[in-house]
């Protein structure tokens, strides 16, 4: 389960303007710096927590990424030398402020006008006009999450937003031997051996209920390019099985399941293939797991020694080249291991916080309601990682989940026939990047793979 470390439109007013507005306005990615972004419809997104501004019943706050459900679209417009943004979910209802704190008020409004200025990164500030105080997010309490409610205060990171367009731009993909590793999307299988057919991945009142269906071997021959690992030390070895492990049957070591990735990889030597492994052994075990694979020094991948992070993501062709043909990632902590005097890139396993970011793991309970929005799922009280990340010349990874807490089958078939849509109109906007991984249980159920052909004719700018 990919859990935290423990085992965890609304109506506007004109419909023809609106739809008018909501026709791909010049998105701010693609404008010059200095530039700021043409009338239309946006996110008001902080650039420190990634999190939207919401029209709360009056209150502006900021919430997890959701589309318009909970009114967080606004449009833009000039006015002047100024500009208001008005809530698509209430006609004449602008952002603004009353005092020190973020309200909707009336358009019409001068607490309505806001100046925007671009800092450069695509990030843009809203400041009161004549002054030098800014739409800002509330300074964080010692030990807590931000504050939900958007205050006016003084200049600094949390002074940053990013516009982003409501309907995402896109570029066609470029030719095979051009697009990078960051433009492509792959298929992942979310607890990929929690499948039955290779072994045991539970204590028996637990197995009833596998993320897939299909053995790895098979995974691998259908398309799925990424796999999400669960490795536990137990007294059978390094095993990959859900949270409670001493009562697994068959257990499958996790080196088992590597050598068929690394046998696929030599038998197949254009593809591409991605582990991510939720990680609760010592470094020191893990890298004699590894060691048992044959051949994975041949054809693994390590970013941190190719100048990623200062020229960005290489080409797929020349990952093919080189035979860098598989990435490992852990969602272990960096930290816990330099304690320990190993750390796991040593051997060539990269931190995940590192080099991707992910989206919150669950839709809910698997029977019920849904919860579609979308937002990191290393953003709580002592981490802020927001999914909108990006480093001078580096953008991570974008692994989005998009499964529930439990694998009922009628629901993943549902859930599944929904995943371009959601990661079109929800994640995308949220991360401001096309996702690389769409992770999901029963892959063979809804179709999938058709949202990751949907998603590799284009690439967002």
């Amino acid at each position: 389960m990919r859990t935290p470390r423990t085992a965890a439109v609304a109506a506007a007013s004109g419909a023809a303007a609106l739809a008018a507005l909501l026709t791909a306005p010049m998105p701010a990615a693609a404008l010059p710096d200095g530039t700021v972004p043409a009338d239309g419809t946006y996110y008001v997104q902080s650039a420190v927590t990634g999190l939207a501004a919401a029209d709360a019943s009056g209150t502006v706050e900021q919430h997890n990424p959701r589309g318009d459900e909970d009114h967080q679209q606004w449009i833009l417009r000039a006015d002047g030398p100024t500009y208001r943004l008005e809530s698509t979910g209430a006609a004449g209802s602008c952002l603004g402020r009353a005092g020190d704190a973020a309200r909707t008020v009336p358009c019409t409004s001068a607490d309505a006008a806001w100046e925007i200025t671009p800092l450069g990164d695509d990030r843009q500030t809203l400041r009161v006009p004549g002054t030098e105080r800014y739409l800002t997010v509330a300074a964080k309490p010692s030990g807590a999450s931000y504050p939900a409610p958007l205050a006016v205060g003084g200049p600094g990171d949390l002074a940053a937003w990013y516009l982003t367009p409501v309907t995402s731009p896109t570029r066609p993909m470029p030719p095979a031997d051009q697009r990078t590793l960051d433009q492509v999307t792959f298929l992942t299988a979310h607890n990929a051996y929690a499948n039955g057919v290779d072994g045991g991945f539970a204590p028996p009142f637990v197995n009833f209920l596998p993320n897939q269906s299909r053995g790895i071997d098979q995974q691998l021959a259908d398309g799925v390019r990424g796999f999400m690992l669960d490795l536990h030390q137990t007294p059978d070895g390094a095993i990959l099985c859900h949270d409670s492990c001493t009562l697994v049957s068959r257990p499958v070591a996790l080196w088992v399941d590597l050598q068929r990735m690394v046998d696929f990889l030599a038998a197949h030597p254009d593809q591409f293939v991605t582990v991510f492994l939720e990680d609760y052994v010592d470094a020191g075990v893990l890298r004699a797991e590894l060691d048992r694979v044959r051949g994975l020094s041949d054809v693994l991948y390590r970013p941190d020694r190719t100048g990623v992070r200062q020229n960005g993501w290489p080409r797929m062709a020349d990952l093919i080249a080189d035979n860098h043909r598989l990435l490992l990632l852990t969602d272990h902590s960096r930290a816990a291991d330099e304690s320990t005097g190993l750390t796991r890139d040593s051997f060539g396993v990269m931190y995940q916080r590192e080099w991707t970011v992910e989206n919150y793991w669950s839709m809910g309970s698997g029977v019920g309601s849904s919860d579609w929005s979308c937002y990191s799922r290393w953003y709580d009280a002592g981490t802020t990682l927001p999914l909108t990340r990006t480093e001078p010349g580096f953008r991570p990874l974008f692994v989005m989940n998009h499964f529930r807490d439990a694998t009922i089958t009628s629901t993943a078939r549902t859930d599944n026939t929904k995943l371009a849509d959601r990661a079109q109109r929800f994640c995308q906007p949220a991360a401001r990047k096309k996702p690389t991984f769409l992770a999901v249980d029963r892959y063979d159920l809804g179709d999938p793979a058709a949202a990751v052909n949907t998603l590799n004719t284009y690439v967002y700018p």
